[in-house]
Order: C-alpha cells, then sequence, then structure tokens
C-alpha cells in the first residue's frame, strides 16, 4: 500500500460518491456479471489469452463499455463518467510512478549484486526448515516499521522469492508468506495509510482502533504462522544439495560483500523517517548505480560495452545475467520499467472500470441494498464484509472498498449502539486485506507484479489475507468483543 503521504494527495477521505436514485439493482449489476463472466471464461477456457497479451485489460474496458451503456439509459452524461475516470487515474498516478521505480529498482539491484548478496547471504541463514514462517515474521517486521506491504514486498518480498527459489521451494508458498506478513504489519502499523483511513471513516482514533483491531488481527496472524510451519515439513528440500554449488556460482559471478547492504538500508530508513515513497525508492535506485560502478564492473561490461548503456537497459528494459546455474539465470534476470507496464495497463483499466461505475451510481446503490440486509448485528457486519470484498472486485481500488462501505455503515453502526472501531476493524479485515487477493485490484495487481508470482499462484498461500474476514465474522456471530457505546450500555 501506498504510504500516508499519498492520501492528502487523492484526497480520498473527502471522495463524493455519486448517488443514482433512479438506477435500479439490476441495472447496477449488469455491468458486474457480465464482467465476472468475460474473466472467468478467459481464466478457465482460455488460459488467460482470449483477447491476447491483454486480454484481462480489454476486458476490463469492456466492462466498462457495459457500465456506460446502462449509464446512457439512465441519463448520465459522458462528461460525469469521464470526469470519473479521471479522478480515478489521478488517484493511481503516484503508485504508477511507484511501479516504475520498483522495475527500474529491480534491475539496479541486480546489477549491483544487491540482490544477488540477499540471496547469498540468506541460503546460509534461511533453511527450507524455517524459511516460510521466517519469511511471515521478516515480512511482518519490515511492514510494521515502514507502514507499507508495497515497500516491503519491493525489498524484502523481491529478496525473500530469490533465496526461496533457489531453495526450491514454491514461488506461490514464497509470495503468500511474504504477503501475509506484509499486510499484517501493514494492518498494525500507526504509519499505514489505510490504517489511518479506516478509523477516520467510521469515527474512532486511530490508537483504539489499532488495538481493538488487534482482536481478530492476532489470533489470524498466528494460525498462519502455524499453517506456514507445518507447510515447511512437506516442503522438497531436494534445494539443500545445490546450495554450495549456488553459493560458488554465485561468489564467482558477482561480487558479494555485506557493503552492499547499504543499498537497501538506505531505503527503509528513509522511509521510516517519512520521507515519500517516488524519493525513497529513487534514491534506492541511483544508490545501486553508484554500487555498481564501484562493486560489480565485470557485470556491467559483461552486459554491454559501454557501462552506461547497461545501467540504462537494467532501469528501462531487460536484463539477464548469465552464470553456470540454470537456476541462478533465472533468477538473476529482471525487465526493468518495461517489465512493470502489464500490471500498470491493469491498473489503469481497473480505474476506467471503477470510474464508470462509480459515475453511473452502480457502487453506491450495490452497496445500500447490502445495507438494507442488515437486520440484526451479525448482519450488519457480514454485509459490511461483503461491501468491502465486493467494491475490491468491482471498483478494483482497495481505497474505495474503505471509503464506500465506511461512509455507507457508519450511521448504522450508531443506530445499533455499536461502537466506531467494530466499523474500523472490520474495513480492515475485509478490505484492505482482500485487495491483494484481486488480480485486477491495484494491490493484487502490484504485489504480482513486483514479486513476479500470479495472484492465482500464491491466492491461497496468502493465509493471512483471505482468513481475516472469515476471523472478524466469526467473532461478530458469537459477539466476541463487540463493543457498544455508553449509551447504548446505559440504555
Amino acid at each position: 500500500m501506498q504510504d500516508k503521504e499519498n492520501l492528502s494527495e487523492i484526497d480520498i477521505e473527502d471522495q463524493k460518491i455519486i448517488d443514482n436514485n433512479e438506477l435500479s439493482i439490476w441495472e447496477a449489476l449488469v455491468p458486474v456479471v457480465i464482467l465476472m463472466a468475460m474473466l472467468a471464461y478467459n481464466i478457465f477456457f482460455k488460459d488467460g489469452e482470449w483477447l491476447g497479451e491483454y486480454s484481462n485489460q480489454l476486458i476490463l474496458l469492456l466492462g466498462g463499455a457495459v457500465a456506460a451503456v446502462v449509464g446512457f439509459f439512465n441519463r448520465i452524461s459522458i462528461a460525469i463518467m469521464l470526469k470519473e475516470i479521471f479522478e480515478n487515474l489521478k488517484s493511481v498516478f503516484v503508485p504508477i510512478m511507484i511501479l516504475f521505480l520498483v522495475g527500474a529498482l529491480a534491475g539496479t539491484w541486480l546489477i549491483s549484486g544487491v540482490i544477488p548478496a540477499m540471496v547469498y547471504y540468506g541460503l546460509q541463514v534461511l533453511s527450507p526448515e524455517i524459511f516460510l514462517p521466517a519469511s511471515v515474521v521478516i515480512a511482518a517486521i519490515i511492514s510494521i516499521a515502514t507502514g507499507s506491504s508495497w515497500t516491503t514486498s519491493a525489498t524484502v518480498g523481491i529478496a525473500l522469492i530469490g533465496i526461496g527459489t533457489a531453495l526450491g521451494i514454491s514461488g506461490g508458498m514464497i509470495a503468500g508468506a511474504v504477503i501475509s506478513g506484509a499486510y499484517f504489519g501493514d494492518k498494525m502499523s500507526p504509519l499505514s495509510d489505510t490504517t489511518n483511513l479506516a478509523p477516520a471513516m467510521a469515527g474512532t482514533d486511530l490508537f483504539t482502533h489499532i488495538r481493538y483491531m488487534a482482536f481478530t488481527t492476532v489470533p489470524t496472524i498466528v494460525i498462519t504462522l502455524i499453517a506456514f510451519t507445518i507447510m515447511s515439513f512437506s516442503v522438497d528440500t531436494s534445494g539443500n544439495a545445490d546450495i554450495s554449488n549456488l553459493l560458488s556460482t554465485i561468489a564467482a559471478t558477482f561480487t558479494i560483500t555485506p557493503w552492499l547492504f547499504v543499498v537497501p538500508a538506505i531505503v527503509i530508513v528513509l522511509i521510516l523517517f517519512k520521507t515519500k515513497p517516488l524519493i525513497a525508492l529513487a534514491t534506492g535506485v541511483l544508490a545501486a548505480i553508484v554500487v555498481a560502478f564501484i562493486y560489480q564492473p565485470q557485470i556491467l561490461q559483461q552486459l554491454s560495452d559501454s557501462n552506461f548503456s547497461a545501467i540504462f537497459n537494467a532501469i528501462v528494459t531487460d536484463t539477464a545475467i548469465v552464470t553456470e546455474n540454470d537456476k541462478l539465470n533465472d533468477l538473476f534476470s529482471s525487465g526493468g520499467m518495461k517489465g512493470m507496464l502489464w500490471t500498470i495497463y491493469l491498473i489503469m483499466c481497473a480505474m476506467v472500470f471503477g470510474g464508470i461505475m462509480d459515475a453511473i451510481g452502480a457502487l453506491s446503490r450495490i452497496t445500500k441494498v447490502l445495507l438494507s440486509y442488515a437486520k440484526s448485528v451479525f448482519g450488519l457486519f457480514a454485509s459490511t464484509v461483503i461491501s468491502c470484498l465486493g467494491l475490491n472486485i468491482i471498483a478494483s481500488d482497495q481505497y474505495l472498498a474503505l471509503v464506500i462501505p465506511g461512509k455507507m455503515f457508519k450511521k448504522a453502526y450508531k443506530d445499533r449502539g455499536l461502537a466506531p472501531e467494530n466499523l474500523s476493524r472490520t474495513l480492515e479485515d475485509s478490505g484492505t486485506v482482500t485487495s491483494v487477493l484481486i488480480p485486477w485490484n491495484t494491490c493484487g495487481a502490484y504485489q504480482s507484479g513486483v514479486l513476479g508470482v500470479g495472484v492465482g499462484e500464491y491466492f491461497i498461500f496468502a493465509i493471512f489475507n483471505w482468513l481475516s474476514p472469515f476471523m472478524t465474522l466469526l467473532f461478530a456471530a458469537f459477539k466476541i468483543k463487540i463493543r457498544q457505546t455508553i449509551t447504548s450500555k446505559t440504555a
């Protein structure tokens, strides 16, 4: 997730929710049903290439076209739709720039030896028997410290994918462990944007929200750690036999020294001091370039006759460092900024679809219908969860999945005598963490693009993320830690 500074730039808390009382629920659902049908057909029958390389992107645009037709029949002008699309695209400008910089970061950290050094030392410390639970813990610590699951994936996440792959562990398992830890830390960090946004929407304060959220979040992460520990016993440890060969190949190809860790340390320190992500990541790229000239001149010469050409290619386009080990050849390659284009196009197309759905009033209509079915306390919690999940799918944006239900359900919680932290916790348990499970959501697209693992591959292993909504519903069903307002208790 983007850092907190981005919230003020897009004014997400002040976002206006468009109502359209003339739009029926069936009309609101038409674009959603058609979109889901096309995506399902593409995934299950056409191996994701129904309309070519950019099938998902084109399907989202087709879904947007269907939504626009529904809007025309309900007298919504093209100007209103274009305005909402523009607002949505403007809101993801910073995330798109971050993605470009992450591509540049991956390329420069490769040729500078930073990623190979992480793999080299990590292979000696993290054995297959502890790798998965250790990845959860490492990602959680970094994410709590930085307040950003996005930064965690772009730094230690990439390194853990490299180490785990070399050990012979499934990429889906590794990504699931990293994402589980990263989103736990993101939820519990006072530096996180969503952790600040959720209580602002519900009407409670930050630290009350964090304390109350711990009741559902801590059991969920404990179960996640237990699951990954059990999984570790079933991991094929055949990678162990090849570790000595991997280490010698890395050492023969790169100049490996602990000084290389200065580069990621600079990025993490900058983020801890609340430097904007764009500046922190750009600094990481520049630092890696300097280190490449100092420690890896042989790599630069191997890649191109000109050192500057090698660095430019690492930043912008494909880079592959050839070694004597095929496993390392797959690992030591990067697509640079070019490698992020598929993900960026996906995010932009998702914003077009979400913008039109918001403009025609479909998002608020669907949420209102869900609210009308909330006849009991559990029904209210369940409606909130479904609303957050639905908006992550339909609007393709994590912030909207917090903002719209937060605004819509706030009065209902108050009328039932429920303290606002009930709502803020439910928003986070169902809106924040599930965004990464949707391939076309900004978070799902980002994480799969950065980690190089598809959402379908890591979905089942992102245990913390899909378990969190069930945990919050379990607490609601058995009335565990469901705090009432003082007036409600007195009454």
